[in-house]
């Protein structure tokens, strides 16, 4: 697990990867900065691109917290405060840690920071940048999977539904795969840890919604067939 280290302020808390070799830099979570100096990625949010920035030798990944569903309407990054250690960016930042330091295909937590405002808090992750890997979504949209890469999807959401972990938003744009075959899962918002029961079902079947409602908007190759493989490659998997 990630050698954890605190910077607190009026206001701010962050945590961050102590063994980064350098102190506490605000710029880390500075938006202006990365998209001076950054690459936006393809985000599947509606405001706010994901951006990339590369810092010596590694490459992370900056994501803002933002509201979705029907409260968004209203509410654009804002959430109830309840304490630090309950921020969103805090919780994520925890949860990868524990994820990738069992050896699930996540990416590595760098820094996460929470502000507090009052009554709300706005909040910030930073995460490794995974080099070489598209959304499952893109290869849809590109004309779809071998079956031998169907039958890793499966198996990979079935290693971490057996660690108890539930992801909320399992879709097509939340899985990225690379050119060797890995699978790989992001955006641990609001995912928790939990007892065995019916949730890794209902994860699925948001899941093969997601992949029939991309391949129907782009056009991209998913058919009964598709979700056999990978359904197999679930039942197939242990831990």
């Amino acid at each position: 697990m990630v050698d954890a280290a605190i910077h607190r302020a009026p206001g701010v808390l962050a945590l961050y990867d102590a063994g980064l070799g350098s102190a506490y830099d605000p710029t880390w979570f500075d938006r202006a900065h990365w998209q001076q100096h950054g690459v936006p990625l393809q985000s599947t949010r509606e405001r706010g691109a994901v951006l990339r920035l590369d810092h010596g030798t590694d490459s992370w990944v900056l994501r803002h917290y933002h509201r979705g569903g029907f409260v968004a309407r209203f509410v654009n990054d804002c959430y109830v405060w309840t304490g630090w250690e309950r921020t969103r960016s805090v919780r994520e930042w925890r949860l990868l840690d524990r994820l990738h330091g069992a050896g699930l295909p996540v990416p590595r937590p760098v820094a996460a920071r929470a502000i507090r405002q009052g009554p709300v808090y706005r909040a910030d992750i930073v995460t490794e940048y995974l080099p070489g890997t598209q959304t499952l979504s893109a290869y849809l949209n590109e004309g779809g999977l071998a079956p031998e890469s169907w039958t890793a999807i499966g198996g990979t959401l079935r290693r971490v539904h057996d660690s108890g972990v539930d992801h909320p938003d399992l879709t097509a744009h939340n899985i990225l795969l690379d050119a060797a075959g890995g699978v790989f899962l992001v955006d641990f918002d609001n995912a928790r840890l939990r007892r065995p029961g019916f949730w890794p079902r209902v994860g699925m079947s948001r899941l093969e919604r997601s992949l029939r409602k991309v391949a129907r908007e782009s056009g991209g190759r998913f058919d009964a067939e598709a979700w056999r493989l990978l359904e197999q490659g679930y039942r197939g998997a242990r831990g």
